[in-house]
């Protein structure tokens, strides 16, 4: 239960909320002791159990107003990204089960469909909300359904370009979706003055809308002079918002824009968002947000605490990318780094505090940062391109025809592949050596330990004729480990029976996987391939001399190292693949995921000698 650790007291609101009907009864202060009292629950779950901690307590009394205003899940209420719904899953029910968060068999990070009926899309990869609205805005309107479609979207994710396609179809198709444009300072924060907070409130009010259209639909109609009155109307209100309001980006897409609106105000955001059910077609609702609000570590440091604590920690992959990374740019002045909007996560901020000229940070916009870097490399840059690997299947397309069509020295740095835990089903990196290898000219290092993740920056470096990819796990890295160099496998220990080939992260279940087998007096061969594209060919050749060749990878089998390995081997060589299948793998830590697909060291042991006796 998670009751007792968030000590919230004998007299606490949030631990009477099983559902958002039981909070429309409660007064202004009693919302605003709610608020105070989700902070204090996420604050103690996120510091014992981590997750996103920033986006959450920003989000806390917006939330609460949506589930004021709304009546979920009749009205849906759409997040992008998932990692802010910390808050809503409190006020849906889920209180008692919050200490289970991101743990196994307990809530997932983000929202699920398996745990609420108010959680319309699980939606963890960002910018993406906005066609989610549209497309259930006309599912419904054509079969006459009830309940309003409200979107939530931070100015982070409107970098996103997905975001702007899915914002132009609304303003075309004129649905009746409410966006809640959640501003919280990380694009811009407009000015908000008392002028602009009463043009906001008139604008925001049905009445001074509708009577303001019968004016200009009366004043049309006037001969002679009408369309003249009209538009000088027209323009007179345009000149007004642009000297008072934000810039005037969504109505001329057809959306109509109110705000903005102080974000931690519940009882106007209630209102407000009351208030648009009236409005015909798309609605944009400005609301300005703090992140981190109410906890001062978050509130004063926005690079380490508002994602997700403790993102870079000693002695992980991502801190030996960090510093490898320091170190090529300081021999090598044509190296420049390029990420989506998480300089913080891949391990970059070291980088970009040396280089700041020779960092670049596009936001959420993984496509177009792909296609940039090849056209860095034609100009003879040498781009470095830092994602998690989840993140790069969004511009596969930009991979395989911008930066290797033409063979483009473009390196591509993947933090978080294989299994990654905790995060869930959308954030595993399993899919990122099956793609990656189709294309043509792809070199891919797996590094197996800490400093050959520093060696394999530089050798992917050397290579000038096609792009490169570089991918790691999210757990520790092993030190003081032997490396190889270029694009040569290592053997680890010699055998005459059995050859088991550990890629990257797996070496180490290959490694224990041995020792079991040659205590059981079978001979074996450990390879740290390193290269898995293309293969060394006296690994290759190694491994045809044994009776059997086994591989571990923590990508998808279909496609994966082992299935490529088969087609060079001899086919009279046996070779048996272990990976990970074909679904969507749920949350637990990586060791319980590897021990629920009998990936671990006496597992495989287990399975070669059945496989060498049977």
């Amino acid at each position: 239960m998670a009751k007792e650790p968030h000590n919230l007291g004998i007299n606490s609101i949030l631990e009477t909320i099983q559902s958002p009907d039981d909070i429309r009864s409660l007064s202004s202060a009693e919302l605003d002791q709610l608020a105070e009292e989700i902070r204090q629950a996420i604050i103690a779950q996120v510091e014992s159990g981590g997750g996103h901690l920033g986006s959450n307590l920003g989000i806390t009394e917006l939330t609460i107003a949506l589930h004021s205003a709304l009546n979920s899940p009749v009205d849906a209420i759409l997040f992008d990204t998932g990692h802010q719904t910390y808050v809503h899953k409190l006020l849906t029910g889920r209180y008692d089960n919050f200490d289970t968060l991101r743990t196994e068999g307990g809530l997932s990070g983000y929202p699920s469909q398996s745990e609420s009926d108010h959680d319309w899309i699980e939606n963890s990869h960002a910018s993406t909300v906005l066609s989610y609205a549209h497309g259930m805005a006309l599912a419904r309107e054509q079969k006459k359904q009830p309940g309003r479609i409200v979107a939530v979207i931070g100015d982070g994710s409107m970098t996103g370009g997905m975001a702007f396609e899915g914002l132009n179809n609304l303003g075309h198709s004129g649905s009746d979706v409410t966006i809640i444009f959640n501003d919280n300072g990380r694009s811009y924060a407009p000015t908000v003055s008392l002028l602009s907070q009463s043009l906001a409130e008139i604008r925001s009010n049905p009445t001074y809308v509708k009577r303001q259209r019968r004016l200009e639909h009366f004043v049309r109609k006037i001969p002679l002079v009408g369309n003249w009155w009209y538009n000088s109307i027209r323009s007179s209100k345009a000149a007004v918002r642009e000297f008072i309001e934000p810039t005037s980006f969504f109505e001329p897409l057809g959306v109509r824009y109110i705000g903005p609106f102080d974000g931690h105000n519940i009882e106007k955001l209630t209102e407000v968002i009351s208030k648009s059910a009236e409005f015909d077609g798309p609605t944009v609702i400005h609301v300005l947000t703090q992140k981190g609000r109410g906890y001062p570590p978050a509130e004063n440091d926005p690079i380490k605490n508002m994602h997700d604590l403790g993102a870079v920690k000693e002695g992980s992959y991502t801190e030996a990318f960090s510093n490898a990374m320091v170190d090529l740019a300081t021999k090598h002045p044509e190296v420049i780094a390029i990420t989506a909007a998480m300089p913080d996560s891949t391990g970059l901020l070291p980088f970009a505090e040396k280089f700041p000229d020779r960092f670049l940070d596009v936001g959420i916009a993984e496509q177009h940062a792909v296609t940039s870097a090849a056209g860095m490399a034609m100009g003879g840059l040498r781009p470095v391109v830092a994602l998690y690997s989840t993140f790069l299947t969004r511009a596969f397309d930009q991979l395989n025809l911008d930066v290797g069509l033409h063979r483009q020295p473009v390196i591509f740095c993947l933090d978080r592949a294989g299994v990654t835990g905790d995060d869930g089903a959308s954030h595993h990196g399993i899919l990122d050596m099956v793609l990656a290898a189709k294309v043509p000219g792809m070199t891919i290092f797996c590094p197996s330990s800490y400093d050959e993740l520093g060696q394999m920056i530089q050798d992917a470096y050397k290579i000038t004729d096609g792009p490169s990819c570089i991918r790691w796990p999210k757990t520790k890295a092993l030190k003081d480990q032997p490396i190889g160099a270029g694009l040569k496998a290592r053997k680890v220990q010699t055998g005459t029976k059995c050859c088991i080939i550990g890629v990257g992260k797996m070496l180490e279940m290959a490694i224990e996987a041995a020792d079991l087998l040659e205590a059981d007096g079978v001979s074996t061969t450990v390879w740290d391939p390193r290269v898995v594209l293309p293969f060394d060919p006296e690994m290759v050749a190694d491994a045809n001399s044994h009776d059997l060749v086994v591989t571990i990878e923590d990508g998808l089998i279909d496609g994966g190292v082992g299935s490529r390995l088969r087609n060079v081997l001899n086919s009279e060589t046996r070779v048996e693949t272990f990976g990970l299948p074909t679904e969507h793998i749920e949350h637990a830590k990586p060791d319980a995921i590897f021990a629920r697909y009998e990936l671990t060291g006496p597992d495989i042991a287990k399975k070669c000698a059945k496989l060498i006796n049977g």
